[in-house]
This record gives structure tokens, sequence and C-alpha cells, in this order.
């Protein structure tokens, strides 16, 4: 059981509250991507890292180290690359999304940080960037803590 704890259970718990965090403020000022997208992300990346140091443990293990076996964190980010590209639009001069796709890569990367039980670097990167993100907001004149979205026509709809 305390495998499990320390392995996985802990991982994904930081990652998710890490994210869950900057999902909000993503949400609360109007984003498309806020908190399911952010969530989502981070802890699917967190899965594949704690797959990736397992299977590296268990062919230590078995006494077979077998490096095609350690690429699939290389496959999960440019995953997310493809995923950014979408959030980003460019219309005339005028770029939009840059930071709601910035945010979706350091969740994933996040993700693959605390899954592989890096927790120092990942707790660091996590503290720093929601505190930014919060504190950015703030001197905007945006309050990350409300709601700031405006109602869309469609949102009945849903």
């Amino acid at each position: 059981m305390s495998d499990y704890l320390i392995n996985i259970f802990i991982p994904i718990i930081l990652t998710f509250l890490f994210t869950f965090i900057v999902g909000f403020e993503r949400q609360n000022i109007g984003k498309a991507a806020g908190i399911s997208a952010h969530v989502i992300v981070s802890v699917a990346a967190c899965g594949i890292a704690i797959l990736q140091r397992e299977l590296f443990a268990s062919e230590i293990a078995a006494g077979k180290l077998n490096a095609d076996g350690q690429r699939v964190i290389a496959q999960v980010i440019a995953g997310i690359g493809f995923l950014g590209a979408g959030i980003i639009l460019k219309t005339g001069k005028e770029v939009k999304g840059l930071t709601t796709a910035s945010t979706i890569w350091f969740c994933a990367m996040l993700g693959l940080i605390l899954g592989m039980k890096k927790y120092d670097i990942g707790i660091t990167m996590g503290v720093f960037i929601v505190i930014f993100l919060y504190f950015r907001d703030i001197f905007r004149g945006v309050n990350p803590f409300k709601n700031n979205h405006v109602k869309r026509v469609d949102d009945n709809d849903r």
C-alpha cells in the first residue's frame, strides 16, 4: 500500500492540485481551456510518466534494459505541441491563446515531472507558475478568484 501511495497516488494528487489552480485561473478569466482541460492533460501526462518509470524499473529488475521503452515521454511532448497549436488563434496582427497554450504545455510537463517523482522540481515550478499567473491577473486589474467569463449566447444551450 505504501508503494502505491508513494509511486502513484502522491504524484497524481500533486499534479491535480497544481493544475486545478492553473485551470481555475484560466477559466475564471474567460478562456476556453479551463479546469477540465488543464487537469485532464496534466494527469494523463503524469500517468504516462508513472508508466514509463514503472516500465524502466521492471526492465531493470528483469535484467533487460530496452531503450525503446523509454521514449514514451517524448511522444507526450510532441502530442501536447499539437494541442497547443490548436489553442492559438491568429487573426490579422492579433494573436490569441498563447498563454493558455503555454499553461496547457506547462501542465503536461508538470505532470511528467511529478509522475517521475521529481517533487522538488515539480513543486517549485508549480508554486512559481501559480503565483505568477495570479499576480499577473491582479496587476492587470482582473480578479482571478471571480468568474470574469462573459456570458455567450450559446451558454444556455449547454
